[in-house]
């Protein structure tokens, strides 16, 4: 179906198999590699009808297992599907392959850009993107992935193709079956195609790193940065103890000291001088230019790889309301280290928003403490247990604190309806 040099099996799966913290390893008998939407709805027909199941892999850049074969499934590789066809200037529109990488997509046109941005773009995959509904440093500004999505094409287990790619943005007819897949995780059909929104590329950005003493001080100076300044694109924090594990095991050498940071990007007229009132005082570095910006981008990016270099982490991004933001940013080192005192933790994140990603490196067995201490927390704080990441395998058993018996059921009905076969990704989110 696919050409023999197509499916890979036994050391040539080793790449497929494992997840890009290294916390999750899975093993698989074969992975397929199709390369049109066609070939993808043939192979998914012939796994339904041998009941074999399947899980659906774009860049394997996901952080919660869900993208792994755990239970010895069949890959299914998203990453021939990578045609990228010519932007559509006058809607500001482009229809992307799933193995396309969202880098290429920000890339196709010199004025516009892809409100997505994530640390790890050039390799996470548009299908991924939207099946997790990535979120990223640009929330704030333009949404997460499903904001992005104007259409989508994909295949459902029983062979059949879905597709929905003119993009029109008033289109009252029906059921939102792409906005459904959003978030899905693999486990309603599997995308093999998108038509994604575009947006004009930044104008003149600024980008400025500010040191401050607490992480209620960095809540209160997002806060008035959304309020008033009217470029801002991202709100993101980090602390002296991830800089520093970047700082000795990556070079990076801090931009200032203080105990917490603050990095605001903004763009458009008077941007720079907006973030220059906004700062005052504060000790602050400041880039215009674009290999100054990405420097002092590459101090907050690189915050996912600061676990990586201690040991092998759990990434748990979590939410919670505005309002108890400082609270769970405050309090999750201190919940986390009376389960497991000699842990180490890392915290950064999306501030406007009030999404913390805590990484955890255990001293302890890694057997569920470190989630009960930290989803406790937030729950307490009436929280989600992922803000961006999903569910996947990792927060499986935490699923009923977010959602009720009701939820669950309905959104098991929704699952049977798509996959009639029960095929797709059967371990992952419910």
């Amino acid at each position: 179906m696919v050409g023999e040099e197509h499916v890979l099996t036994g050391d040539a799966t080793a790449g497929y198999v494992v997840d890009w913290t290294g916390g999750f390893h899975g093993h698989s008998p074969a992975v397929l590699r199709p390369g049109s939407t066609a070939e993808v709805a043939t192979l998914l027909a012939l796994c339904g009808d041998a009941g074999v199941p399947v899980v659906p892999q774009g860049g394997n850049t996901g952080l919660v297992g869900g993208g792994v074969p755990l239970h010895g499934e069949v890959v299914l590789s998203l990453a021939r599907l990578s045609r990228l066809e010519p932007v559509d200037t006058g809607a500001a529109q482009v229809t992307a392959g799933a193995g396309a990488t969202l880098q290429q997509v920000a890339d196709a046109d010199p004025a516009l850009d892809l409100g997505v941005l994530i640390a790890s773009r050039g390799s996470a995959t548009v299908g991924g993107a939207i099946a997790t509904n990535a979120g990223g440093l640009r929330v704030l500004r333009y949404g997460p992935m499903r904001a992005q999505v104007r259409g989508v094409e994909a295949a459902l287990s029983d062979g059949t193709i879905v597709s929905h790619l003119s993009g029109l943005v008033k289109d009252n007819t029906g059921y939102d079956y792409p906005g459904l897949l959003a978030g899905s995780e693999g486990t309603l059909a599997v995308i093999t195609a998108a038509r994604l929104q575009l947006v004009p590329r930044a104008a003149g950005p600024v980008t400025v790193i500010a040191g401050l003493d607490s992480l209620g001080a960095v809540h209160d100076l997002a806060g008035k940065a959304l309020r008033e300044v009217p470029g801002l694109m991202s709100a993101e924090f980090f602390t002296a103890e991830g800089l520093g594990v970047l700082a000795e095991h990556a070079g990076l050498v801090p931009p200032l000291q203080a105990p917490v940071y603050l990095l605001l990007d903004a763009a458009g007229p008077g941007a720079g001088e907006d973030l220059a009132a906004l700062a005052g005082d504060l000790p602050v570095a400041v880039a215009t230019s674009a290999p100054d910006r990405a420097r002092l981008w590459a101090y907050r990016e690189r915050h996912p790889e600061a676990a990586g270099f201690l040991g092998v982490p759990l990434k748990l991004d979590v939410s919670v309301p505005a309002a108890q933001w400082v609270r769970l940013a405050s309090e999750v080192a201190g919940v986390l280290h009376a389960a497991d005192p000699g842990a180490r933790v890392i915290i950064y994140g999306h501030v406007a928003d009030g999404n913390v990603h805590v990484n955890v490196v255990p001293a302890a067995p890694a057997d569920g403490r470190h989630e009960e201490a930290v989803f406790g927390l937030v729950i307490s704080l009436g929280g989600s247990v992922s803000a961006e990441h999903g569910i996947g395998a990792l927060k499986a058993p935490w699923f009923p604190l977010v959602r009720s018996d009701a939820e669950r059921e309905l959104f098991s009905r929704i699952r049977s309806a798509f996959d009639l076969a029960g095929i797709l990704n059967p371990h992952v989110l419910v």
